[in-house]
């Protein structure tokens, strides 16, 4: 076209000689999560607290020709945060993108809101909740530091955005927990204020919202929610990877 220079506009996803970090990332969106940012040319960091399965998803991944690496980190001792992120910037090097997947929860998770205890749902809120936010603040907090245009990406749900269809659960035992949409809805509002916040330093914070992903859930549930759905279907763990590569890149 008269010399025009043409943009590759697919090397705008790839994210070679990027580090990223997956917390939470041996989880069923976590992986997915891992193994799509590796695809594009990352180097990632899977941070949970299963040192066995750890190992074993990074020797498998390693076997694949994916530059993915576990490390043991518990999302719920939030007063190791500054240290262990202090060392793991160090260590590995400076981090341009930060996914927040880790689903910590109480024994008794899934009661219905009448039968919640307080300390369950103060538990649940500072495991679930409060791990984000703080995990948000202080990983900005050292690309700021450092200068990382980085990329940070929670993971809401539709449950944080609306109520739930509790005809949804009927003829099951299943439900939404009640501390689900106060931690989802928190942390959408909150990726918000962050993304607001640290916005000036080219900082980016956002929040994924899914629907319902399918994972073996009681049949009668997946029937019912799937009538609610234009596509007549639960959604994929890998639909979601799209829009979050796309969120990690430039």
């Amino acid at each position: 076209m008269n010399g025009t220079v043409r943009h590759n506009y697919l090397t705008k996803f790839r994210l070679d000689g990027k580090v990223a970090v997956v917390a939470g990332g041996l989880g069923l969106l976590g992986k997915e999560t891992a193994v799509a940012l590796a695809q594009a040319g990352a180097k990632v960091l899977v941070l949970d607290i299963s040192v066995e399965n750890g190992a074993r998803f990074q020797q498998e991944s390693m076997a694949e020709g994916l530059n993915i690496i576990f490390i043991h980190f518990d999302v719920t001792k939030t007063e190791e945060y500054k240290n262990r992120l202090d060392t793991i910037f160090r260590d590995v090097g400076l981090i341009d993108v930060w996914v927040n997947t880790a689903y910590p929860r109480t024994d008794d998770w899934g009661n219905k809101v009448e039968n919640v205890r307080a300390s369950s749902w103060q538990e649940n809120v500072n495991t679930q909740m409060n791990s984000y936010c703080l995990l948000t603040v202080r990983v900005a907090e050292l690309m700021k530091e450092h200068n990382v245009k980085g990329s940070i990406i929670n993971l809401g749900s539709t449950y944080g955005v609306v109520g739930p269809d509790f005809e949804v659960y009927s003829g099951t035992e299943m439900t939404c927990p009640a501390a689900y949409a106060a931690v989802k809805g928190g942390t959408i509002n909150f990726s918000r204020y962050a993304a607001s916040y640290y916005g000036k330093y080219g900082i980016r914070v956002n929040c994924l919202c899914p629907g319902g992903i399918f994972d073996n859930q009681n049949p009668t549930f997946v029937k019912s929610y799937e009538q609610r759905t234009p596509l007549r279907r639960m959604g994929k763990a890998d639909e979601l990877i799209g829009a979050l590569l796309f969120l990690a890149s430039d």
